[in-house]
């Protein structure tokens, strides 16, 4: 196969229905302004033609005016009462949620009540259960919901999807992913944040970030896993709660195995492999966003490493979202996407306290 068809123009959206020029933007509410959403949502939404963010809503009406005074296409702000309760709605068209895990059935249901559609950050929800209420809500609404995975926009990513279904690595085998940081060090010291209470998070590393390489796989293969074993561990205080690491292995139909591996307290890394009959496919550094990335290939006794140039995967991300809700077509990933996730995941932690397979 020619590669160069493939990652010749690396960064080209494949995904686009509509013409950013003549298409409405669509105005984003952003729900929850944490760090993330302060840093990588909201300059990405301004740097958007597709998108723009509209509304800011906050538990502090205070720290939503501070925020809103930086982004110039802010129309007003709201507290999270005055958004259940209906204001504003004239001046947004869809959510973006972004707050502990476990608000975010709540968040969308207000959404839904009000005739928006929601872009919500993955994990979807804390638990399966509230995950499938949020995705019901939302349907019974006749709302889109679009689960937050970026790795589903991100060019390197996609340009190894079509390597994959090309036929480049043959027939897949075997996945290998991994993703770890040192939480309390280079993301937030405090040990009483949410990620680390299991009410809030529903888990520790692998909701978090094992849901990366996790997630990943199925959109490399285009498949989901039928059964799972696991392993988990602690060795920080702050992780009496919830996980500091996971390891995971999956099945998926066909033979084809995955194993996956998160922690929240080693050095930062992150790489995705798919191995085949005929070749082998790898991204490294996979997950984080600052990084350059490289797409190594292999085939036989061929080698190529191509470096891709990076790009803003939250814009990406938004850039997707809107173009799908202004041209009709599907949403992928969907919210009963981001559902298989949690199931997957809370299969892997039963497989840990039984110290057996699970299937799915």
């Amino acid at each position: 196969m020619q590669i160069q068809a493939v990652i010749g123009s690396q960064c080209r959206r494949d995904w686009e229905h509509t013409d950013a020029a003549t298409a409405e933007p669509v105005r984003i509410a952003a729900i929850g302004l944490g760090w993330y959403t302060r840093g990588r949502a909201l300059p990405a939404l301004a740097d958007s033609d597709r998108c723009e963010p509209t509304v800011l809503v906050s538990g502090s009406a205070e720290k939503a005016e501070r925020v809103a005074a930086e982004f110039e296409a802010v129309e007003r702000t709201l507290t999270y009462d005055e958004y259940a309760e209906g204001i504003g709605t004239d001046a947004y068209d869809a959510v973006y949620v972004c707050t502990p895990n476990a608000f975010h059935l709540d968040h969308a249901a207000v959404a839904a009540d009000h005739g928006k559609h929601v872009l919500c950050e993955k994990p979807i929800e804390r638990d399966s259960g509230r995950a499938e209420n949020l995705v019901g809500v939302c349907d019974d609404a006749g709302v889109e919901v679009m689960t937050a995975y970026r790795m589903h926009t991100e060019p390197t990513v996609r340009r190894a999807k079509e390597l994959i279904d090309a036929g480049y690595v043959g027939d897949p085998v075997a996945v290998r992913g991994d993703m770890s940081q040192r939480l309390l060090k280079r993301v937030n010291p405090d040990p009483d944040q949410w990620r680390l209470n299991a009410e809030l998070a529903g888990g520790g590393a692998l909701f978090d970030i094992g849901l990366y390489p996790l997630n990943t796989a199925r959109f490399l293969l285009d498949a989901d896993p039928v059964a799972v074993a696991g392993t988990t561990g602690s060795t920080h205080d702050a992780f009496d709660a919830v996980e500091e690491t996971v390891t995971c292995s999956l099945r998926f139909p066909g033979g084809v195995t995955a194993a996956c591996f998160a922690s929240h307290n080693a050095r930062q890394s992150s790489s995705i492999t798919v191995t085949g009959t005929e070749g082998q496919v790898r991204i490294e550094p996979a997950f984080f966003q600052d990084q350059d990335r490289k797409l190594e290939l292999s085939r036989g006794d061929s080698r190529a490493e191509v470096a891709v140039e990076r790009v803003d995967q939250m814009r990406e991300e938004f850039d997707y979202f809107a173009d799908r809700l202004r041209s009709g077509a599907d949403i992928y990933p969907d919210g009963r996407h981001g559902v298989v996730d949690v199931e997957v995941m809370e299969a892997v932690y039963e497989a840990a306290d039984r110290d057996t397979w699970v299937e799915v």
